[in-house]
């Protein structure tokens, strides 16, 4: 069962299971490497809860939560 990003928290980590919409913000995040299959980790939110610090491929990204709810996350540990 897929869960979106936007749902993790710091420290949990799952794998990339795709996207809930495509649009021009999918095609960018793909772009920049979360694609089906990748492992990705929640490092940190903001303490308003946006942005969203994620690892992902060997560097951090910043999401904002809305661009988060639109990455479906399976093997959340």
């Amino acid at each position: 069962m897929a869960v979106s990003l936007a749902c993790l928290r710091p420290g949990q980590s799952g794998i990339v299971a795709g996207f809930d919409r495509v649009d021009e913000l999918t095609q960018r995040l793909m772009h920049l490497g979360v694609i089906d299959g990748t492992p990705v980790e929640v490092v940190r939110c903001a303490p308003a809860g946006d942005p969203i610090e994620i690892r992902v491929m060997g560097y951090a990204l910043s999401l904002r939560r809305s661009e988060a709810e639109a990455i479906l996350i399976d093997e959340v540990r």
